[in-house]
């Protein structure tokens, strides 16, 4: 990897788990989810349109019923993700979430893809298994009543994470879809399907744009902006090298959790994203 390409794929991970702090700092709801996708959808046009421009675009019923099934996935990750930051430590959630979906990508494509999987593979799987007991302290979780919600959020949530990733993966793998159209695409589309809700609640979508402009404006362009880089990186570089460096946001989550929200077992949950990160590491390189 150049040194320009692992610039780009670490600036990328700051900026993931940067988003995701600025979501958890806004507690807000689906009208917070609506907004700032709203503003990703007028930020990035211009991106797009310069992409239909210089590639060839094909949509028929089948690409768009992919991106309407991806925009529903990610919909039902965006506003479960709003709703775990409401009730669970930033620290927690985010790291459970972002190291479980990797882990169960490998698993679900060993054994329905026929996929192969390592023996470092399955020690990967083993550490990222270990370092959840860490983040709930082993049996602490049935003396902490915070706590199990909040990993079974983040367990909900990394599912979703998987769900949404195996979709778009094979969207782009059978169709000639770009895959910032398709971004972008599942973006228009979640405004569009949230848009009679945030009609319905538009006092509580003026209430946040008014108390969340800035937490919905940096959401807004923070969000697409990590995967654009992503894509970037992997223009020169190889995906299994890519993966394995962008899951430092998961570290970089827990620490932005205990630093700046002053969450509990500070030590123990960095010790525990760590141990995660060389798990996932493990599974992308295997």
């Amino acid at each position: 990897m150049t040194a320009w390409a692992l610039s780009l794929v670490v600036i990328s991970a700051f900026i993931h788990a940067t988003w995701n702090f600025l979501a958890k700092k806004s507690s807000g709801g689906t009208a917070f989810v609506w907004l700032y996708m709203l503003v990703s959808a007028v930020i990035y046009s211009p991106l797009i349109v310069i992409v239909i421009l210089w590639t060839d675009v094909r949509l028929g019923w089948l690409e768009l019923g992919l991106i309407f099934a991806s925009a529903v996935l990610h919909i039902l990750y965006a506003v479960t993700l709003q709703k775990g930051y409401q009730i669970g430590d930033f620290s927690l959630i985010y790291p459970v979430a972002r190291g479980i979906g990797p882990m169960l990508i490998a698993v679900t494509a060993f054994f329905l893809l026929g996929e192969e999987l390592s023996r470092l593979g399955w020690i990967g799987i083993l550490f990222i298994v270990f370092s959840v007991f860490i983040f709930t302290g082993g049996l602490r979780i049935i003396r902490e009543k915070n706590v199990l919600p909040a990993i079974l959020y983040g367990l909900l949530i990394g599912c979703m994470i998987a769900g949404y990733s195996l979709l778009d993966k094979y969207i782009v793998s059978v169709t000639i879809i770009h895959p910032v159209l398709l971004s972008y695409d599942s973006i228009v589309g979640q405004v569009i399907l949230l848009t009679p809700f945030a009609k319905k609640h538009w006092q509580e979508v003026r209430h946040d744009w008014k108390q969340l402009k800035l937490e919905t404006i940096g959401v807004g362009i923070l969000n697409p902006l990590a995967y654009i880089l992503i894509l970037i990186a992997m223009v020169t570089t190889p995906v299994s090298y890519v993966s394995p460096v962008r899951e430092l946001s998961i570290l970089i989550g827990a620490i932005l959790g205990v630093v700046f929200f002053k969450e509990n077992f500070g030590r123990r949950r960095i010790i525990a994203a760590a141990i995660m990160v060389i798990g996932v590491i493990a599974v992308a390189i295997s």
